[in-house]
């Protein structure tokens, strides 16, 4: 969208306010898709909702390429926010809850990798159809989008439902018969097996009198609320630290830059995202080896200053040869830095911290607040940069990246190499929130729960 809006304003001859609109109002829609999303992967299963997302994704693009009015654009555009909230929402719980131990950091970065790798394809596309008319070119650089949603469809027929969700619906050996097909260690299965049945609560007998999730996450107890804390948390500064302004609006930051031509602002938004997606690849490679934390401090610590230096090269160096390289220079460096921690950490912390009965719930709910924050910065950049100018506004988003390290040292702990169950663990004391680490009476919390429950899971097992 941030090439074919230019073409869309010349087509159809639609206002600045019209525009933001149109841009950020993608990530506003698509919190009704992550409210959703929860409870949907909760009834049909993680793996149908992925399929439902890519449906309704499709059908927005297909409206919008054929679109003849800003109003019909907006109905495409409703459509794609709905799939996107799915989307956004269920991949990473669905990887986290299907992936090995050793390399699920690894794994459940993947939804990142390709939205990264998503990113870039819309870059390089708008530059390639940026030679046709003004009336077909915005239209194909949306229509391409319809290609990669389209092969999901044949991915279901090879991928498997998540054992833990198989789990929640007592089909134990689907579960089991998942489990082996990433594990070829039988012993280490029926482990694994027996601790996602204990996290499911299977045999509690106070089972039927909690409380309704939604109900239990607006009233949490003290450690869930620090895991939502953490979760929504880590979501909200993902971005409102202004990651979609820099993507979407790339060729309006360089044109206040100095650099002028469409074709030549879109040739510069493709040096971005190639830089976005080959840097994740090094967090692919780090997140399981080096931690999140660490991570997550040289993320938010380069994003603040890179942020700082586009506002230098767009307010003390702008219109001369040395504050245009900067601006590209720095808007790359902060993308880069973006790619290698919180862009990929975000998702895979809120698809690890939270109880396996209200996982799906929870990391819809931080998926909302990432949406909103995603949408608000989408639909007030434009009036913002005129406000207090384009300098002015990345001024403010350093700042808001610079609370964001004092979050990360506070709230954050580390993760690696933990089970889901011995993370869940993490947040029962505020020591262990605080540190990283199990505590002991938790870790003894936990023993003690598996054992009162080794009947009834060998039961259900056998």
């Amino acid at each position: 969208m941030s090439g074919a809006i230019i073409f869309i304003q010349e087509d159809l001859k639609i206002t600045e306010v019209q525009m933001e609109t149109l841009i950020g109002c993608l990530s506003i829609l698509s919190l009704f898709g992550s409210l959703a999303g929860g409870r949907t992967s909760d009834v049909i299963g993680r793996k149908w909702t992925m399929a439902l997302a890519a449906l309704v994704f499709q059908t927005g693009a297909v409206v919008m390429t054929f679109a003849h009015s800003f109003e019909v654009l907006m109905i495409g555009r409703f459509l794609a926010g709905i799939g996107i909230g799915f989307g956004v929402m269920i991949a990473p719980v669905y990887i986290a809850e299907i992936s090995p131990t050793v390399n699920r950091g690894s794994l459940t970065s993947f939804p990142e990798i390709f939205i990264n790798l998503g990113i870039l394809l819309g870059y390089v596309s708008n530059y390639a159809f940026s030679g046709l008319s003004i009336h077909i070119s915005w239209r194909v650089m949306l229509a391409v989008g319809i290609l990669p949603s389209a092969f999901i469809g044949f991915a279901l027929f090879v991928i498997p439902e998540s054992p833990r969700w198989l789990v929640l619906q007592n089909r134990v050996d689907d579960a089991r018969a998942v489990l082996l097909k990433t594990n070829d260690n039988e012993k280490e299965v029926e482990e694994r097996l027996a601790e996602i049945l204990v996290a499911a609560g299977i045999g509690q007998a106070e089972k039927t009198e909690e409380k309704a999730v939604w109900r239990e996450l607006l009233s949490p107890s003290p450690a869930l609320r620090r895991m939502l804390i953490t979760g929504c948390g880590i979501q909200c500064f993902q971005q409102i630290t202004g990651i979609d302004a820099t993507v979407y609006y790339s060729p309006e930051i360089f044109k206040a830059a100095g650099i002028h031509g469409n074709r030549n602002l879109l040739a510069a938004t493709v040096a971005v995202g190639v830089t976005k997606t080959a840097v994740i690849l090094v967090a692919i490679i780090l997140i399981d080896k080096v931690g999140r934390k660490p991570l997550l401090y040289v993320s938010t610590i380069g994003m603040t200053a890179c942020l700082f230096c586009v506002g230098i090269a767009l307010s003390l160096l702008k219109g001369a040869h040395v504050g245009a390289a900067l601006a590209i220079l720095s808007v790359c460096g902060n993308v880069a830095f973006f790619s290698v921690g919180i862009g990929p950490i975000c998702w895979v912390l809120t698809s690890e911290i939270y109880p396996l009965r209200m996982r799906a719930q929870a990391a819809a709910l931080g998926a909302v607040g990432n949406r909103v924050c995603s949408g608000l910065v989408a639909m007030s950049f434009l009036s913002m940069s005129r406000w207090i100018t384009v300098a002015g506004t990345f001024f403010v988003f350093s700042a808001i990246s610079a609370l964001s390290i004092a979050f990360v040292h506070t709230f954050v702990p580390e993760t690696k190499g933990k089970s889901l169950e011995q993370i869940e663990s993490l947040f029962q004391s505020p020591i262990g929130w605080k540190n990283g680490q199990v505590e002991l009476e938790d870790a003894e919390h936990l023993v003690e729960k598996q054992q009162n429950q080794v009947p009834v899971i060998h039961a259900v097992i056998h």
